[in-house]
């Protein structure tokens, strides 16, 4: 059975506040969000995978939503964390902004999955008023309930 967003929602993945202005250093701490609770056990291996694909193809996506992520042997199971930046975060080689950044942990068994959660997340990210949702939520319980309500439709 498939993993659904609802499921691997967890407040303590959400940093609605980046202190971050770079890319790296702003994937280093959402990706410290799931270290914390061990979602992630080789944070740093996993950051220079999440790195490595960037380089390769970059996940920013129009409206200023990016979807970084690996598939890895690091973990056993799909993770989510999610920053925002109200200024965004430079993303690429034109200097286009993300500001809702989804991270995704993908063990490689588990691809299938990872398509169906992002497949959800870009599905409401890419609506307008649901993004204006997202990045006016004043709490990391309010952008889960933005999340549960738009992926209920």
């Amino acid at each position: 059975m498939a993993i659904a967003l609802l499921d691997i929602l967890d407040e303590r993945h959400i940093a609605l506040r980046l202190k971050s202005r770079r890319q790296a250093n702003t994937l280093r701490e959402i990706i410290g969000l799931l270290e914390k609770t061990g979602s992630v056990l080789q944070p740093a291996d996993f950051l220079a995978q999440v790195l490595a694909r960037e380089r390769v193809n970059s996940t920013l996506l129009e409206n200023g939503v990016a979807f970084p992520h690996a598939r890895t042997a690091l973990l056993d199971q799909i993770a989510l964390a999610v920053g925002r930046s109200r200024a965004g975060i430079p993303w690429n080689d034109k200097g286009e902004r993300a500001r809702l950044i989804f991270v995704v942990a993908v063990p490689q068994r588990l691809v299938n999955d990872y398509l169906v959660l992002v497949g959800t997340l870009a599905r409401i990210t890419q609506d307008k008023e649901q993004r204006a949702a997202l990045l006016a939520a004043a709490t990391p319980a309010e952008f889960i309930e933005t999340l549960r309500s738009a992926a209920s439709f």
